[in-house]
């Protein structure tokens, strides 16, 4: 069925107190609820419920705010929900009228609600974003005219991948889908496999990499030999053991020099991206697209790229999703050298770096193409994009949409924040200036 109403609606009871009662309205985040345009998610998402039957879908509001304030404070969907029910704001802001002792939902249903709305709801979530960011004085409709492009590696959550470690877990993967099938293997080679594995961990560690190398061939030799076994052993194979054999086949086959390798076994969307950093030479995960406002930071676009395409054929896709998500084309779009040689189908003119005999305005823009780089360090130490724990190559993109929502979110409150500030000290002098005062010089305590 639909998604339940809010509780706005319901009647008053005499026998409780009304969060607005209860905390300060001129709180940062009871502020940034009045900016966002609530009705616009259950306009937006009540039309694919198009079941009339079972229970009624979770509020909206609810689910709307439970992934903004998710990503806003970088929590898992468990701390989310936990810490919900001990906060009256976050429950204000999620348009409670009363304020609740349980949990507001099921962590799960965090996971189904992002599954239903796909990454097509994602980028409303980061649309109505921006439009608070807008409503908020955060940014103006003219910082639309020019955004900066760069990219970056969203990290997957895998462990970092050796052959030794593997092979050995694919193997045992398989044994256990073997088992479950009714197979009975002639040997299953768990007992020598662990050993391997560990032995290989510890010649690497002494940088003895021939020895490392016959271990490894070892258990690259035992994998096959309980590939072999399976299917000579197997019928018809089940779905589960088709899909472990595959995976099994794929890493037995495996070599140093092929292409689209295998990374981790439970995600093999996974990619191996080098950005010439020296703290981390390899990062394994997916490329991400990120546009932001030149003169603010604000993020008006993220995308996922899989494949790790070169960085100037992103930027057609990376437009198009900006011009979606604020009804604006970029005049300008600021890019490092990484994009040199493309031109925009959409008629934005990309201006790289370095470029040498421009006139002083643009010049002067150009300096502003550095502001995208904190902007990216600020969504990996303060929000999720350091880690994607979300399945697959939609995952990915959901990931990645969401981790900008969060950072709109978080620059806006910091705007709220120091406005609110400006306010209070505004008034503390008012108060001493108005105030009889024994000063002797009060133009000296104004100024």
């Amino acid at each position: 069925m639909g998604p339940k109403p809010t509780e706005e609606h319901s009647e008053h009871d005499l026998f409780r107190t009304e969060l607005v009662n209860l905390i300060d309205t001129r709180h940062e985040l009871a502020r940034l609820a009045e900016l966002i345009d609530w009705q616009a998610f259950a306009d937006e998402w009540s039309p694919q419920f198009t079941s009339t039957t079972g229970r009624p879908a979770l509020a909206t509001r609810l689910m709307a705010s439970l992934l903004y304030l998710k990503h806003l404070y970088a929590l898992s969907d468990e701390d989310v929900v936990e810490r919900w029910c001990e906060n009256p704001y976050w429950q204000h802001f999620s348009g409670e009228r009363y304020f609740r002792h349980d949990l507001p939902c099921d962590p799960s249903s965090l996971v189904r609600w992002r599954q239903r709305i796909g990454e097509a709801g994602c980028e409303w979530l980061l649309a109505q974003s921006i439009e608070a960011a807008r409503k908020g004085g955060v940014i103006k409709r003219s910082s639309l005219d020019a955004v900066v492009l760069d990219t970056t590696v969203q990290p997957k959550a895998i462990a970092h991948p050796t052959d030794s470690r593997l092979l050995n877990r694919a193997r045992e993967q398989l044994v256990d889908a073997a088992q479950e099938a009714g197979i009975s293997l002639r040997q299953s080679y768990a007992r020598v496999g662990k050993a391997a594995e560990h032995q290989a961990g510890r010649y690497a560690h002494a940088k003895q990499y021939r020895r490392m190398q016959r271990e490894i061939r070892k258990l690259r030799t035992w994998l096959g030999r309980v590939i072999r076994d399976v299917r000579r052993k197997a019928g018809r194979l089940t779905e589960a053991l088709q899909a472990k054999l595959a995976v099994a086949q794929r890493l037995y086959e495996q070599k140093r020099d092929s292409k689209h390798k295998l990374y981790a076994l439970h995600a093999p969307e996974a990619e191996c991206l080098a950005k010439g950093k020296a703290r981390t030479p390899y990062e394994f995960g997916v490329k991400v697209s990120v546009a932001v406002t030149a003169k603010e930071g604000v993020v008006v676009g993220m995308r996922s790229m899989p494949g790790s395409p070169y960085d100037g054929h992103t930027v057609d896709s990376q437009l198009e999703q900006v011009e979606i998500l604020c009804g604006v084309t970029p005049k300008i779009a600021l890019v490092d050298r990484g994009y040199r040689g493309v031109e925009a189908a959409s008629g934005t003119r990309l201006l790289v770096s370095h470029t040498r005999r421009l006139p002083n305005r643009l010049k002067k823009l150009l300096k502003r193409r550095q502001v995208v780089e904190p902007m990216i360090g600020h969504m990996k130490s303060d929000g999720l994009l350091a880690r994607n724990w979300l399945r697959g190559a939609l995952g990915d993109a959901m990931h990645a949409v969401l981790c900008g929502a969060g950072h709109n979110l978080r620059m806006i409150l910091a705007r709220l924040r120091a406005f609110s500030w400006v306010l209070i000290g505004q008034l503390a002098l008012a108060l001493l200036i108005s105030r009889p005062a024994h000063y002797e010089d009060r133009e000296t305590l104004a100024a």
